[in-house]
């Protein structure tokens, strides 16, 4: 685990289960978020939240594991495996911090392709179900 103040917050945040509090306190208000299946960056505090929760509820399952975490500066990369529905997902977390430690700027890489689609598939539901 990194003793990077935002890194160790958003393992905090991850090993919660997906609490909305917790992920709210450590996002800037301006925030953008980059998804592996949405063209165009998602900016502001509220859509990142959204977006983060419904990847929390998507990916979030037992198998759910970081597996390499790269800290420079105020720059990291988390590299996670999970399952979801028997497919095998592979991804990174690429986030970078504010000096006050909040996320800035959260950028998400997902393989193979077949993870990329159930991904994809999942989120949808999530999110239309989030905003209904």
């Amino acid at each position: 685990m990194s003793t990077h103040p935002g890194v160790a917050a958003w393992h905090a945040y991850m090993a919660s289960g997906g609490d909305p509090a917790l992920l709210s306190a450590q996002l800037a208000d301006d925030a953008v978020f980059h998804s592996p299946v949405v063209h165009s960056p998602q900016a502001g505090k509220a859509k990142v939240r959204m977006y983060l929760l419904s990847a929390a509820k998507v990916l979030g399952n037992d198998s759910f594991t970081y597996v390499r975490e790269i800290v420079e500066g105020n720059d990291a990369l988390l590299e996670f495996t999970c399952e979801i529905d028997g497919v095998h997902v592979n991804g990174i977390d690429l986030i970078r911090f504010g000096d006050d430690g909040k996320i800035i700027d959260f950028k998400v890489m997902v393989r193979p392709v077949k993870a990329v689609n159930k991904l994809w598939e999942m989120m949808a539901a999530q999110l239309q179900a989030a905003a209904g």
